[in-house]
């Protein structure tokens, strides 16, 4: 990835569905270019906001699972998609076990008359019956580029955007890529242009739909323009709402309550997943997941959309009758606490591990196509071994705090479950997650084994806390906490990337593009250095720390229990007679908070 800045003219505005700034633009503006696979974009330095390094790891991965999906979708009609890299990497492993068969498919492929040739779409080609792309809120027009230079098997891709300068910037863009044959910009309101392509015949094969904050007001249009098995490509990053920090406005955009919990991750690609499932319902419509995942501050799904009344009616898993409730108490019958109730939520699977399986084998055999196969390569094996039929997840801290103990080790714990005769698996979506499909009456029963080895102090727990009334039980369960082989995924053992270090200063989501592209200048940073931290005191010095807790007397040396002597932080003063004797209350002189005593006067306790 590279960036260069150079001076261009009429800088764009970036952000998406905002009207044009009434103010002109200077006439020589700052812009950067910016290199990131095979495709190289320029953008206003004012509206840097809309390239995020981060977000690299997203377009890398919907790069992947598209060419996958092409490689499905035109294997049906005959078709073989040419990807750079991978013809290499497969003749070096022919050459080396089957040369001779090489040798004889050369020579019979050399008698075949052009006719009966295979035919083979190429990056950077038209395919004419090759996939038709949308991505709706395009920018600067950069995934879309990436798609035209990297993904082939393509018949077009269309860039769109409410903003006419963002439209302008992705003309130019397009030009300087030279792939104006296979990318057409479009300036429109996205959920029009997706209405407008409702028909059969005008469908999308892929649609891609990446906004600023929550997708919810493009899903309806969404499920109806894509074409029957499409693709559909939704990134979501207001993970505030998503994971229950509001559960009014996570209901009024997606239908569903969000709860705050440690698996709040996982729930939010569940609840995304229910949120388009239920809007493809309305059309006799539903979604089957392909990949699901949760990365840095957003969740991203990819899903294919089909028609199919039988399969809309078992969307809500009954049989033309009411669904019933699970036989649960009020209270947690382990912890004593009220039950809280989220959802509805996505059950099913989350992942087409086929699928899966097919773009992990592709970017591990082509290390070199993307700048994040690594990272791509270590999401996708945790998600290989995820059990797909166990719906969120434990987290060894939340356990843990929850019984005031000890925290055991990942490998113990997955080892207790393991020999309890559990299955047990690791989550992309938390580092220290566990995945069981053990009852929580086995997994306390557990925690209680592990806390006898690890005693917590019975005496400083309130008799109505959880950890008091989980640990008032005994385990009916015991654990054995021996280490075992299978206990530590192939993943894990070969240390795989799943998680990036923040790679810059203000990592993070980017706030929204400024109307006219008005550079921030120092102020904007100046504001940010002042924000930084701003809930949390500064540093105080261990010297005037020390002087400030002298001004206060030491309780423990009025009642003569203190055992510091003179290396106690409190004053060990006594207040002088002359100052505290035969003076009314109302009388006595302020505190030194209040009113500093003045020169000459006596020195006592709290007096500098």
């Amino acid at each position: 990835m590279e960036e260069q800045t150079q001076g261009l003219r009429n800088p764009g505005e970036m952000e998406n569905g905002t009207e044009p700034c009434g103010e002109e633009c200077a006439s020589e503006a700052q812009e950067t270019t910016v290199t990131e696979g095979a495709a190289k974009i320029a953008f206003p330095s004012a509206n840097e906001v809309f390239y995020n390094p981060v977000q690299e790891f997203n377009r890398d991965l919907t790069c992947a699972v598209i060419t996958e999906f092409a490689r499905v979708h035109l294997a049906a009609k005959g078709i073989q998609i040419k990807v750079p890299g991978e013809k290499d990497v497969q003749k070096v492993v022919v050459d080396l076990s089957e040369q001779e068969e090489k040798n004889a498919e050369l020579k019979e492929g050399a008698n075949l008359a052009p006719e009966d040739q295979p035919r083979t779409a190429a990056v950077g080609e038209i395919c004419e019956e090759g996939l038709r792309v949308l991505e709706g809120l395009a920018a600067s027009g950069l995934r879309s580029i990436r798609f035209a230079r990297e993904v082939p098997g393509l018949q077009s891709v269309v860039a769109n955007d409410a903003s006419a300068r963002a439209v302008d910037l992705i003309c130019r863009n397009v030009q300087l890529n030279g792939v104006a044959h296979l990318v057409h910009p479009r300036q429109a309101d996205a959920r029009m242009l997706m209405y407008q392509h409702q028909k059969l015949s005008e469908r999308f094969d892929v649609i891609d739909l990446d906004p600023y904050g929550s997708p919810a007001p493009f899903l309806d249009a969404a499920v109806q323009a894509v074409s029957e098995g499409g693709l559909l490509c939704v990134t979501c990053t207001d993970m505030a709402v998503l994971a229950g920090n509001s559960g009014e406005t996570c209901y009024s955009k997606y239908g569903a309550m969000a709860l705050k919990s440690r698996a709040c991750h996982e729930m939010a690609l569940r609840i995304v997943l229910h949120s388009l499932d239920l809007r493809a319902n309305c059309y006799q419509r539903f979604v089957v997941p392909l990949l699901s995942v949760s990365a840095d501050f957003y969740v991203r799904v990819f899903v294919r959309v089909f028609t199919g009344q039988a399969k809309v009616k078992a969307s809500a898993r009954v049989k033309f009758s009411a669904a019933c409730g699970p036989p649960v108490a009020p209270e947690c019958e382990h912890c004593g606490q009220r039950h809280q109730l989220g959802g509805p939520l996505w059950a099913e699977p989350i992942h087409d591990l086929d699928f899966v399986g097919r773009v992990l084998e592709a970017v591990s055999t082509n290390p070199g196509r993307f700048h994040t196969a690594e990272r791509i390569r270590g999401v996708l094996s945790v998600i290989t071994e995820e059990l797909p039929d166990v719906p969120l997840y434990y987290t060894l801290d939340q356990l843990s705090s929850t019984i005031r103990c000890s925290t055991p080790s990942l490998l113990q714990l997955r080892s207790a479950l393991l020999h309890a005769g559990f299955r047990v698996s690791l989550s992309h979506a938390c580092k220290n997650a566990v995945k069981t499909d053990a009852p929580s009456s086995a997994l306390w029963d557990i925690m209680r084994c592990w806390e006898k080895e690890c005693p917590v102090k019975r005496e400083r727990l309130s008799e109505t806390s959880p950890a008091f009334r989980i640990l008032s039980v005994e385990p009916r369960l015991q654990a054995n906490f021996t280490i075992r082989e299978d206990a530590n995924p192939s993943s894990r053992q070969r240390g795989l990337k799943r998680f990036q270090a923040n790679p810059e200063a203000n990592w993070g989501p980017r706030p929204r593009a400024r109307p006219g592209g008005k550079v921030a200048g120092g102020a904007m940073e100046e504001r940010r250095r002042l924000h930084q931290n701003k809930r949390k005191e500064p540093a105080e010095d261990p010297v005037q720390r020390a002087a400030r807790l002298k001004t206060f007397p030491c309780k423990r040396f009025k009642e003569g229990t203190c055992q510091h002597g003179d290396q106690c932080c409190y004053s060990h003063s006594s207040p002088a007679p002359e100052d505290t004797a035969d003076v009314a209350p109302g009388d006595r002189p302020e505190t030194p908070y209040q009113n500093p005593p003045g020169p000459g006067m006596a020195n006592g306790p709290g007096v500098d």
